[in-house]
């Protein structure tokens, strides 16, 4: 089995040396490069092609969402891991919007990052349990004061089998040959769940099924 390839982005020298030292322990994980700003990210991103980039987001010339932005417009096949200190929904929405496939906090780093880094590589998001545990009490404490329910008990059984897999990042192409359906009535399952959540498009799809700890 070939190595997952994986390169590090990350403004301090001290953290990528801590991350490559981490990832050498392990047999299947390789460093392919090293960048130290968003623009030399994008430019490694192109000249590698690496599996997995773990990616910080505050950095000079070019901050790592931004980053993630061009790579995946570049080559959507690489699987961008954001590294963060920051456990804020609006850092993880932009991050998801412009094609992130998981979100680690560094706090989490040494006990998750390899197993995060083999999840990604295998085309499944990833995000730390502590983020998930936050942002379902931020959600809940929100409907709590707006007087709300939780919508998720609005949802069919079918309909809670697709939003699990199109969160996981399947197409509805993938998700009707999974569950042998047409691809229309995928999609209209998909239209009834976004309009049961009030969820606008696959970013915030994503991030209420982390809320709802279906993803993990």
């Amino acid at each position: 089995m070939s190595n997952i390839q994986v390169l590090l982005v990350d403004d301090h020298g001290v953290v990528r040396k801590g991350l490559r030292f981490l990832l050498e322990q392990e047999p299947d994980l390789a460093v392919a490069g090293e960048a130290g700003d968003g623009r030399e990210a994008v430019r490694l991103a192109k000249e590698l092609s690496p599996q997995v980039i773990v990616m910080d987001i505050a950095m000079p010339q070019l901050n790592g969402i931004d980053a993630t932005a061009q790579i995946v417009k570049q080559n959507p096949a690489i699987g961008v891991l954001i590294l963060s200190m920051h456990n804020d929904e609006a850092y993880l929405l932009r991050a998801l919007e412009c094609g992130a496939r998981g979100f680690l906090l560094k706090d989490n780093a040494e006990e998750d990052l390899v197993r995060a880094i083999r999840i990604v590589a295998s085309g499944k998001p990833f995000f730390s349990p502590a983020i998930a545990q936050a942002l379902l009490e931020d959600y809940m404490r929100n409907l709590q004061q707006r007087n709300l329910q939780d919508s998720y008990s609005l949802l069919t059984d079918r309909e809670r089998e697709i939003l699990q897999l199109l969160a996981e990042g399947r197409s509805n192409k993938d998700v009707a040959n999974l569950l042998d359906l047409s691809v229309y009535t995928v999609e209209t399952h998909r239209t009834r769940i976004m309009q049961k959540l009030n969820l606008h498009n696959t970013a915030e799809l994503v991030l209420y099924a982390v809320r709802k700890k279906i993803i993990s």
